[in-house]
């Protein structure tokens, strides 16, 4: 994960983590995995108290970051986040883990990938 977190910071994206999880456990899952220094910013739904997939959620962290949730972009390997940014408004890439399947019944996103790389790599062929 590490390498395909690097390329895209490398490559001039933001990236921030957005999760359901408290953020106590957001932090201690991250200094655990080393992934600390990758992100600039850890959001939790603590602040807001509604759970991923509701669009607020995903449309509360864009503005946090001063952005428009059009110019955001959810990485995940889970179908129901993928499916709550879309409906959002945000772009979105899929990663393809063993046991998760996007939702036949939601629009497709435009990225996906057997693994962070292989997403990453795409999306900056994309954008640069």
């Amino acid at each position: 994960m590490p390498k395909g977190l690097q390329l895209l910071k490398e490559n001039g994206f933001r990236l921030i983590t957005l999760t359901n999880s408290p953020s106590a456990t957001l932090t201690g899952q991250l200094q655990y995995a080393k992934l600390t220094e990758y992100f600039e910013a850890t959001l939790s739904i603590d602040s807001i108290k509604k759970y991923k997939p509701a669009a607020k959620t995903y449309q509360w962290a864009a503005e946090q970051l001063s952005v428009n949730v059009t110019g955001a972009m959810l990485i995940a390997a889970h179908g129901w986040d993928i499916a709550g940014a879309l409906q959002a408004g945000m772009q979105a890439a899929f990663i393809e883990r063993e046991g998760q399947s996007l939702y036949p019944l939601a629009a497709k996103p435009p990225f996906i990938g057997k693994n962070l790389i292989e997403v990453s790599n795409s999306i900056i062929a994309h954008y640069k």
